[in-house]
């Protein structure tokens, strides 16, 4: 080889060291990577991006997981850390994050005043059990952050709880769910200004009590009040989005048209109303009750603007559990959880965001509904019953005699009932050739006949925003959680949705709809051909390592040949 041939060489083989030193040392500071998943997994929305390019402040992230973990919580860790780092190197300097093992404390005394700290901000713990040598231990972890933001901090809790989930599936909807928790709590301490959403009072609506925890949930995004009517033209005034849930008596002409005229102006409207009018109050004071049509008369309202509820009740073999008394030991009654059909749970099957990725949906005495063609408004059904489905015509029977009798699955055969309807587009008035001339030209009123574009969700049955309450204190539980059975259902998630979507948070929604499909390895193939896996994972890097090195010296050869 020449004087220069050999300078050359030298020269290629310095650049390419020093390159490589460059990219290692830049790699330290800079962070990179490419998605090339199917669904996107590793990118950023839209929405976060925006959010964390506008941030006219540093956001502190301090999160709890670390230390000696388990497998999979470490890949939740480093999910949890890749994505911090991401969302640095959008915002630069504006997020600052700090991963903390919350148990690095020398004392037990110390661990413990740390560990109530965190409950009492809002980080959930995880009681989790390791096989020992000296047998099995629980371990106390704390998934979760706080975030802070101008002298306010706020709770993310990234482990998501499935009812009947593997822990591979809990953790993969955990990972999931980071975004959303991360990009959730930064825009709720960055928002200036909420928009304005009512509970509406005077015709038998739920009390405070029975939506406290709902509301406790919406007041995170909006200011939410409750407003009784009486008749005021201007009793909405300001209002973006109105709350129906659970009336109970006749709505008359006056408070219709308030609502009407609301949803012309563009005003968005949850309705949450029962077709049959039946609860368990009543049946446990007498063995056999009577469900009998709702009249509310807000039929012909439903009806202009694109569906009906009927007066019949879905009976769904997928339902959740009551307790009954079931015997009695002694003079002690004792009981048992028994499922009740008149309490569908229904798994949403739909893709819409509203309902996708949520937990099952807990209903009490629901109706069925029909949607009825109005032109410009498009109707998506968002929730139905299973395909193990009895409709039961009103008047309805209704005894806790039938939880001892043994149903007959061929009798659950009707097409499955539809309980949530979501509307959108431009809606005409109910009053449309209805009024006289005077009041309809009247500018005060500002009578319109055909709405803005607008939005509304009918749910046929009010108990899905309902919390249950404990009679002895009035204590609240968070709605979707049952405390007869410790199990908790995706309503208040449902509900969240519904409004977020409403009121256009749907790039929130995106994120908490977000599916990332779960590959995992399957379990029988891995045992039954373990040794052939494992040979090929050995060797076949140093084979593929050796193949390149041979085909370079090929061809290396073949050059100086030349």
């Amino acid at each position: 080889m020449s004087t220069d041939n050999k300078k050359q060489s030298l020269i290629r083989y310095f650049l390419t060291l020093l390159i490589l030193v460059l990219f290692t040392v830049s790699s330290g500071f800079l962070f990179l990577r490419i998605d090339l998943t199917q669904e996107n997994k590793y990118t950023v929305s839209p929405s976060t991006s925006h959010l964390l390019n506008t941030l006219p402040d540093v956001v502190y992230v301090k999160v709890y997981l670390d230390g000696d973990l388990p497998p999979a919580y470490l890949k939740l860790q480093k999910e949890i850390r890749e994505l911090l780092d991401e969302f640095h190197s959008i915002a630069s300097d504006n997020i600052q994050f700090e991963i903390i093992n919350p148990s690095e404390h020398t004392s037990e005394k110390e661990k413990f005043n740390f560990y109530k700290q965190l409950v009492k901000k809002g980080v959930l713990p995880v009681s989790i059990s390791e096989n020992q040598k000296e047998g099995v231990t629980q371990k106390i972890i704390f998934p979760g952050a706080i975030i802070s933001y101008r002298g306010r901090e706020l709770p993310a809790n990234f482990l998501q709880s499935k009812m009947g989930a593997q822990t591979e599936e809990i953790i993969n909807a955990s990972i999931e769910n980071v975004e959303y928790e991360l990009t959730n709590a930064i825009r709720k301490l960055t928002r200036t200004s909420k928009q304005k959403v009512a509970f509406i009072e005077g015709h038998g609506e739920y009390g405070e009590i029975w939506v406290r925890d709902i509301h406790k949930a919406f007041e995170e995004y909006y200011d939410v009040s409750r407003i009784r009517l009486n008749h005021r033209l201007d009793a909405l005034s300001g209002m973006n989005a109105i709350i129906i849930a659970g009336a109970d008596s006749v709505f008359d002409e006056k408070d219709k048209f308030i609502i009407d005229q609301f949803a012309m102006k563009g005003g968005k409207i949850l309705w949450l109303l029962d077709g049959v009018a039946a609860d368990m109050d009543s049946l446990q004071k007498t063995p056999v009750m009577i469900g009998t049509a709702k009249e509310l008369n807000l039929n012909d309202m439903l009806f202009r603007y694109g569906v009906r509820i009927l007066p019949n009740l879905a009976l769904d073999m997928q339902s959740a559990p009551i307790p009954m008394i079931s015997g009695m030991l002694g003079n002690q009654p004792q009981r048992s959880l028994m499922n009740w059909n008149y309490f569908p749970l229904i798994s949403p099957a739909e893709k819409h965001p509203i309902v996708r990725n949520l937990n099952a949906i807990r209903f009490q005495f629901v109706s069925g509904m029909d949607t009825i063609p109005v032109q410009g408004v498009k109707k998506t059904v968002l929730l139905k019953t299973s395909n193990y489905t009895k409709i039961q015509q009103t008047p309805a029977r209704i005894s806790l005699q039938m939880l001892r009798e043994r149903e007959n699955p061929a009798r659950y055969n009707q097409t499955p009932a539809i309980v949530a309807v979501l509307l959108e587009g431009v809606f005409p008035s109910v009053f449309k050739n209805r009024l006289t001339e005077p009041i309809a030209s009247n500018r005060t009123i500002g009578y319109k006949e055909q709405s803005a574009p607008c939005k509304m969700i009918v749910i046929s049955d009010a108990d899905v925003i309902r919390n249950q309450v404990s009679k002895a204190n009035a204590q609240s539980f968070p709605l979707g959680y049952d405390r007869y059975s410790g199990l908790t259902f995706g309503n208040r998630e449902f509900i969240l949705n519904c409004m977020n979507y409403l009121l256009e948070e749907e790039g929130l929604i995106s994120l908490r709809s977000r599916e990332i499909k779960l590959r995992v390895l399957d379990k029988n193939l891995l045992s039954k051909h373990r040794q052939t896996i494992s040979m090929i994972n050995l060797s076949g890097p140093i084979l593929l390592i050796s193949a390149i090195g041979i085909l370079l010296t090929i061809l290396r050869r073949r050059r100086f040949e030349k």
